[in-house]
């Protein structure tokens, strides 16, 4: 039967969130039982495509990636994928009229993975942000308004500031793994060799603003959406705090993070927050 198919394929893009990403899966669990798996299935996707330019390191990257974009295509147009993630994702595509734009900028980014290095110019660094974050706010966006246009391009920019903000403070944590194991460096006009402390705050002034919007856009959510979003959205700006105490240099040196304790007592601000109708 098609619907097992279907439900394997689901429980698979569950499993990539659940597997690599513990803050993002508590985040999207969540959300309200008849959007949360349009997200896993959004995320899966795009955390497959980021896995083959960014871990496959004994395997030609080009050739799994144009391999992995045809099959989207394929997936889209058919409206059925053997590939379990890419059926999974297709659906959500077609159930809330995702335009190709967006996940096409989306590919274009992580294809800019597989051989650039630096990004000179605010121009190429808005334009990777936008591909690798942005369009993934507002895929998750289509959702979350279920078909409401209005609400959609009425929260559609401080949508994209809330994706900026996050990918932002990953490039930020990341520094270290980014430089030395991937060769590769996202901020302009910043000597990562030497990131000194007024350069390091000019980076977090930045994402800072892209979180105010952020949560502007968080508080006109509609109900099924705003718990997941706010919980994700008061992680990642704890996450900023304690990038913004660290010395910047020892920022090179380790990865910053948030330890169980404070993500169950985030979950539960959250909860209040929510709950209170503080947001």
């Amino acid at each position: 039967m098609k619907l097992i198919f279907d439900n394997i394929a689901k429980y698979c893009s569950k499993k990539v969130t659940e597997s690599y990403s513990t803050s993002f899966s508590t985040a999207t669990k969540l959300l309200a039982p008849s959007i949360r798996q349009d997200i896993y299935n959004i995320y899966g996707f795009v955390r497959f495509a980021d896995e083959i330019v960014d871990t496959f390191h004994d395997y030609d990257k080009a050739f799994l990636f144009n391999e992995f974009e045809k099959q989207l295509y394929i997936a889209i147009e058919h409206k059925i994928s053997l590939n379990p993630i890419l059926n999974s994702f297709q659906k959500t595509v077609h159930k809330y009229d995702i335009p190709p734009q967006l996940y096409e900028a989306f590919m274009s980014s992580m294809r800019k993975d597989l051989y650039k290095s630096n990004y000179n110019s605010v121009e190429e660094y808005e334009q990777y942000i936008y591909g690798s974050a942005d369009v993934v706010g507002l895929m998750c966006l289509k959702v979350f308004v279920k078909g409401d246009d209005q609400l959609y391009n009425e929260l559609k920019h401080d949508a994209k500031k809330l994706g900026s903000a996050f990918q932002k403070v990953n490039f930020l944590r990341d520094l270290k793994a980014d430089i030395e194991d991937l060769n590769r460096t996202y901020f302009p006009n910043v000597n990562l060799d030497k990131l000194e402390e007024d350069a390091k705050m000019r980076i977090i002034t930045e994402i800072e603003e892209d979180f105010k919007a952020g949560l502007r856009g968080i508080s006109k959510l509609p109900i099924e959406a705003k718990f997941g979003v706010y919980t994700a959205y008061i992680y990642y700006l704890k996450l900023l705090y304690k990038l913004k105490k660290t010395p910047s240099l020892q920022i090179k040196s380790k990865r910053i993070r948030v330890n169980d304790y404070q993500k169950f007592a985030l979950l539960a601000q959250s909860f209040i927050s929510c709950r209170l109708n503080l947001i």
